[in-house]
This record gives structure tokens, sequence and C-alpha cells, in this order.
């Protein structure tokens, strides 16, 4: 999408969405390219999903790799909760 493609669906100015624009290219989320009077910008998936990662990580709530944690055991996920 270009920007002013994105600057027409938010309810913020031009400027505002050049300056939000410049800090996701400082973090490295986005590319952009120009062609000619446009700019066209390009989600970079695979650092923002290393940032979320790292985001649950946190919280301990990343993901395990599948060989290290036993499946799940369908017995005791349906067993009736305690009244």
């Amino acid at each position: 999408m270009t920007a002013g493609e994105l600057s027409d669906r938010f309810e913020v100015s031009k400027p505002t969405m050049s300056a939000h624009f410049a800090v996701l290219k400082e973090a490295d989320l986005i590319h952009a390219e120009k062609s000619g009077k446009s700019i066209t910008y390009y989600l970079k998936l695979s650092v923002l999903e290393e940032a979320l990662m790292g985001f649950a990580n946190t919280f301990g709530l990343g993901a395990e790799p599948t060989g290290d944690r036993p499946a799940p055991n369908p017995a005791i996920s349906k067993k009736a909760m305690p009244s």
C-alpha cells in the first residue's frame, strides 16, 4: 500500500503518518520503495514475528519446540471440572 492510501484509512495527518513510518523504518519493521511520487511500504513479517516472540517469551508465553513437550492427553483435557 502506498503512504497516501494508508493515510486515507486513518484520521491522522500525512506528516504524522510520515513520522510513524520513520519510526517503523528505524525499527526495521517496514521496507519502503519509491516509485515516482509514491512510496510503497512493505511489512517485514519475519522481523515482526521475531519481535512478537520476544515479547511473548518475556511473559512466559513463547511456544516450546514440539519435541520438548509431550502431546496433550485427551483423557485429561476432556475431564470434567469438579463442582
